[in-house]
């Protein structure tokens, strides 16, 4: 047996795992005492008969038999349970549906399920359904599992699902999560609805959609979810840059996290020729089991840290003539104000002026800027909200520059450097903190911008310092300020 290094089962009072162990013998399938121990504790029962775990994360190094761990679990439930409805999904087609044909091949190799399988009036199995991307295991009970990628909304307006397999963890969309989740809410299965996810490890340079299942991992390794069974198979490192060359070379040390070695299905000379011809960290996180997992609070997907915004406050910073002014207009009608510039130190700072709800009163509030300060130029981005904005200021003969897309970028871009070098100087100000705090971006072709969409805050006040830093920076307000 190669215990996981990780296990963490909730206790239950009862448990059905023995008699899915002994259901997988006796249709034929062979399992690993690995994958039998997993499937065995991870079917506890409460007093109430609803299922101790709701979930279950299956963490193990590639092509070590995840896959036939859930194949056995969905057979269960589909012959043994009478859960109506199950749902096997991978992240790619092709994943999903090399996982039917194999389900098919067992049921076909076993008289006993195959004899179960749905009949036409005529009785000729109809059981398996081949259409593509439609791919299904039907019973003459009415019971059902049914072969998915995983889309954004794939899963809307289903309800009722028993069972679903997140197959290539790893590689799981929140948006594609949030859409499975609620379709268990009104099981009507005997037993409640379960979720199994079975993954590799993350390495976050390479899998963009690792959050969901680092979630799950960080909750196994706590060890207090009443709800959640977790089994991973790695060695003891928390980034792959930190195992050792010798480690990593280890015959020894590759058998630890690699039942399938042991087995015999995977042999030394084919993980020696995959450690000569992968990276290095590749070897590491995909065979080893060691990964590079991102944050799930939500800093991962910011540009500008709480640590890198706080030392560049200056409260007692002052800006000085000229200026530069940008002002932003929300979806939600929501506008703001920055201007831009150096403060007497001659450091570039911005200041948040106004952000208020509303349109009408940005045209006189700029009005009233433009005649009180030296101001270079007014600014706002061309392709959004504000362009209407600026129709009505370029009417009481002040003219707004409207900047384009790939100005934009720039203006997004030098905004974040300039707090990263430590050479921007703000005052710390409630809407543009939370901005900052809030900000996260979108892909803008070769560069990337604020994103409206997916920030948790109202960026405007960021929109418009962002720009005002920018084009202060490109008039070289510096030399103006000095000579």
């Amino acid at each position: 047996m190669v215990n996981p290094r990780v296990m963490a089962v909730p206790p239950a009072p009862s448990s059905l795992g023995s008699r899915a162990v002994e259901f997988s013998r006796r249709v034929g399938l062979r399992l690993d005492p690995e994958q039998e121990m997993v499937l065995e504790r991870s079917l506890g029962v409460r007093d109430d008969g609803r299922w101790q775990t709701f979930e279950v994360g299956i963490n193990q190094p590639r092509q070590n038999g995840k896959g036939e761990i859930l194949m056995a679990r969905e057979l269960f439930g589909l012959f043994e349970l009478e859960e109506r409805l199950l749902v096997h999904s991978a992240h790619e087609f092709k994943t999903s549906e090399r996982h039917f044909m194999r389900m098919e091949a067992a049921i076909r190799n076993c008289p006993d399920l195959y004899a179960r399988l749905k009949r036409s009036n005529a009785g000729r199995v109809v059981g398996f359904r081949y259409s593509h991307g439609d791919e299904a295991i039907e019973l003459e009970s009415g019971a059902l599992i049914e072969f998915r990628s995983r889309t954004k909304g794939g899963m809307r307006g289903w309800d009722d699902v028993s069972f679903i397999a997140i197959d290539e963890a790893m590689i799981h969309r929140e948006d594609s999560h949030s859409s499975m989740m609620p379709t268990v809410r009104a099981s009507t299965a005997p037993h409640g609805p379960q979720i199994w996810y079975a993954g590799s490890a993350v390495d976050q340079d390479t899998h963009e959609h690792g959050v969901v299942w680092t979630r799950v991992r960080e909750r196994g390794l706590a060890g207090n979810d009443p709800a959640l069974a977790y089994f991973e198979w790695s060695l003891d490192y928390d980034h792959p840059d930190e195992v050792p060359d010798e480690v990593a070379e280890d015959h020894d040390v590759w058998k630890l996290v690699n039942p399938a070695m042991v087995r015999g299905r995977v042999l030394v000379e084919q993980m020696e020729r995959e450690l000569a011809s992968m990276s290095r960290r590749g070897f590491v996180v995909e065979l080893l089991g060691v990964g590079d997992y991102p944050l799930t609070d939500g800093s991962a997907d910011r540009v500008i840290s709480d640590e890198a915004w706080a030392e560049v406050l200056d409260e007692r910073s002052v800006m000085l003539d000229p200026i530069v002014i940008a002002f932003d207009v929300s979806p939600r009608r929501r506008s703001s104000i920055a201007s831009a510039g150096l403060n007497e130190q001659g450091r570039p700072m911005v200041e948040l002026i106004a952000a208020r709800e509303g349109t009408g009163w940005v045209t006189e509030r700029l009005a009233q800027l433009y005649e009180k300060h030296d101001v270079e130029e007014i600014l706002c981005d061309g392709f959004g909200p504000s362009v209407a904005i600026a129709r009505r200021v370029d009417e009481v003969g002040i003219t707004v520059r409207r900047i384009g897309s790939g100005e934009y970028a720039q203006a997004c871009g030098l905004f974040a450097d300039l707090v990263g070098e430590r050479e921007l100087r703000h005052l710390g100000q409630g809407e543009l903190d939370a901005a900052v705090k809030g900000a996260r971006t979108r892909p803008l072709v070769d560069r990337w911008a604020w994103s409206r969409s997916k920030s948790v805050s109202d960026v405007g006040p960021l929109v418009a310092a962002s720009i005002a830093s920018w084009a202060a920076s490109e008039k070289n307000l510096a030399e103006v300020a000095i000579y």
